[in-house]
């Protein structure tokens, strides 16, 4: 990512946040064909200190990122969104478009197909725990075993990131405040997911 020191974020707790709160993530290997990306959900392995995730990807994609033979970005998109120069004070008419992003770094490790059949029930029941009448992979374990042989499970332990948090710290507060209130509820360009992000930067209670 372009080098700017005033956005950049180093707390590794803050990286699983946004990795615990966007789970759709982007896979991108550099192989000896060309560049290869796709797109899955990762999640974390919890309890450990360092940033871990586990995620799978659908048979042929591990041969064609050529899984496990060598460094792999992910790249975890939080909320973002365009800021108009016209929420600014007068004078200011540069446009920006604030973010919260992370690259992360490693070398998958390649799941057992048992171990990677426990990552996959975790993972469906992670998003199923909200529902009302959750879905496991149990209610026909034999079919779900069956579909989960088209898959292969990976471990990414992070080496190295790159975060920002583009928040417009380079903002005076009441102009940041007129964004937070744009993002929140304007008419054209509303985010509210943006502008939690913004509260938590500038020091505002949550909403």
């Amino acid at each position: 990512m372009r080098h700017t020191p005033g956005y950049v974020l180093t707390d590794p707790d803050e990286v699983k946040r946004l990795v615990r709160e966007n789970p759709w993530a982007t896979i991108v290997s550099s192989t000896a064909s060309g560049l290869v990306a796709s797109h899955y959900p990762v999640m974390l392995e919890e309890g450990e200190d360092d940033i871990v995730l586990v995620s799978h990807v659908g048979r042929p994609d591990e041969t064609l990122h050529e899984l496990g033979e060598h460094e792999v970005l992910v790249i975890i998109q939080g909320p973002h969104g365009y800021v108009s120069p016209g929420w600014y004070s007068p004078g200011d008419f540069i446009p920006t478009w604030n973010h919260v992003t992370a690259h992360l770094y490693g070398t998958p490790e390649i799941l057992s197909e048992e171990e990677n059949f426990r990552v996959l029930g975790e993972l469906v029941d992670h998003f199923e725990d909200v529902m009302p009448h959750p879905v496991r992979l149990d209610t026909d374990e034999a079919a779900a075993r069956r579909i989960a042989k088209g898959t292969v499970g990976i471990r990414l332990r992070v080496t190295r990131f790159d975060a920002r948090l583009k928040l417009s710290q380079n903002k005076a507060p009441e102009v940041a405040d007129r964004i937070i209130d744009e993002l929140q509820s304007g008419e054209n360009y509303s985010s509210p997911e943006l502008a939690r992000e913004m509260r938590r930067v500038h020091g505002h209670a949550a909403q």
